[in-house]
This record gives structure tokens, sequence and C-alpha cells, in this order.
């Protein structure tokens, strides 16, 4: 589904809600879904102010919360209750896993087909009906950038 097919849908679920459609709400949406990565709300509102720079920290915060409750984005909170929550955008797109750093808090996602399938069979062996997969795995990274990695 294209960003605009995205903004679209989520315009139709503001007015299913009898929720007002501002520029300012649908500038943060469309940033949020171009950006198509996880952010927290400090990272899209300095994406958000880049295009408008009078936007608030509040707002971009409500836009978030507002599209996690209608299925836009999910809330994520990797490592913890001390780490930044993340927001990541889930409208129609494929299941996907995270490799998440311990040091730096880098994300890595990746789809792996047969690991997806792996676990509908053990939800039907167990007589269950998977509606959502998640598997978020946890170490540290290799990247020669890692701001956080021990020095050799």
């Amino acid at each position: 589904m294209s960003i605009q097919d995205t903004l679209e849908a989520f315009q139709q679920r503001l007015v299913e809600r009898g929720l007002k459609s501002t520029r300012q709400r649908g500038l943060i949406v469309e940033t949020f879904f171009e950006l198509d990565r996880h952010v927290n709300v400090d990272e899209l509102l300095l994406e958000v102010r880049k295009r408008r720079a009078s936007t608030g920290y509040a707002t971009v915060y409500r836009t978030l919360k507002l599209l996690v409750d209608l299925g836009f984005a999910n809330e994520r909170r990797f490592g913890g209750p001390e780490t930044p929550t993340i927001y990541d955008p889930s409208f129609e797109r494929d299941e996907h896993f995270h490799l998440i750093c311990l040091e730096c808090q880098h994300i890595i996602e990746f789809r792996d087909v047969p690991l997806e399938k792996r676990h509908e069979a053990i939800a039907r062996e167990q007589g269950f009906t998977l509606q959502q997969q998640t598997l978020d795995l946890y170490g540290h990274c290799t990247r020669e950038n890692c701001p956080r990695r021990p020095q050799a």
C-alpha cells in the first residue's frame, strides 16, 4: 500500500470516529510513514519540524497515540521500561521480526517466511489461531559505528 493510500485510509478512519483531519496531523502521519522505520516521539518531532517548525511535542505524541489506536502503528518498548517507547508503522505491512542491540538500541528488521510458517504450525498444533507474530532477539551488534561498542 502506498503512502497516499495509507493517508487516505487514515483520513477515512478519522471520519468514522468523528475526529478532525488537520494539515498538521496529516503532515505528522505522512512523515511517519515516509520514514518507514521505528521512531520515538523526539525523532519524529525533529523530522516534522524540518517541514513545519512550529509543530509541538504534544501534537506529535497525540498523533502517534492516535495511529496506534487506529491500527496504523505499533507501540513498542525494546529493552525494558528505561528505554524510550518507539512506534513502528503497521498498517497492512508484512510480519517482521527484530534484532535489538542491548548497547546502542540499534534495531534491525528481518523477515523469515519459514519461521513464520513454523509459528503458525505450532499454533495449529496447539489448537490456536494466530492473529499476530512477534519475535525480538536481543544481543550486541557488530556495527563498526555502534556508539557503545567496546573498543578492542
